[in-house]
């Protein structure tokens, strides 16, 4: 079972009509039970980084480190990448999942923020995530701040310096674009992630 984490600022009726558009069953939930129970969560996210202190606070983040230590596959969508990493300047009381080590900022002054559209991704090596999407590929972006090129960085994207576009390491995922935005690149990824 595919479980979808509702926290109150994810794009959740994307996420799932792109799901249900390639055949895959998930359920959205708040339930950290559920979620434990699991094989594959998505973390959706929009909007500032201190609406994954509702994570911490309802036992989410728990229940999400129990998952991923038994194994589950785990994505994060934008702020869900960017949750996965210490934390954010954005929010610097909310501490992130600490998965990944860095902190997300936002983009230097000077470069137009959000970077809102779309954008190449340059696969750095490769991917189960990744996997059928061509080299080059275009995928949409919206957001004000990005997580750093780290060991586990697989693709990176260009915008007022490199920072992390998708980050993989063993059963844990993360994008910062929007793959229910992303034509057929965005739905081949979500096709990978639910084959896992």
């Amino acid at each position: 079972m595919i479980a979808v984490i509702d926290y109150k600022a994810g794009n959740l009726t994307s996420v799932m009509k792109s799901l249900h558009h390639i055949g895959a069953g998930a359920s959205v939930t708040a339930d950290p039970e559920v979620v434990r129970k699991a094989g594959k969560v998505i973390l959706p996210g929009v909007g500032h980084f201190q609406a994954t202190q509702l994570l911490a606070d309802t036992g989410l983040t728990a229940a999400i480190r129990e998952c991923i230590a038994q194994g589950a596959w785990f994505l994060g969508i934008c702020v869900g990448l960017q949750w996965l990493f210490e934390g954010s300047t954005e929010a610097p009381q909310t501490q992130g999942l600490g998965h990944f080590q860095g902190l997300c900022e936002r983009f230097p002054s000077g470069i137009k923020s959000p970077h809102v559209g779309w954008n190449s991704l340059e696969a750095l090596r490769p991917s189960k995530l990744l996997a059928n999407i061509p080299a080059g590929s275009y995928v949409y972006y919206t957001h004000s701040y990005r997580a750093p090129v780290v060991q586990s960085t697989v693709a990176q994207t260009e915008y007022g310096g490199r920072f992390t576009a998708v980050v993989e390491q063993n059963n844990v995922m993360g994008v910062q674009f929007h793959p229910e935005k992303s034509s057929a690149a965005g739905l081949q990824l979500l096709k990978n992630f639910v084959e896992l």
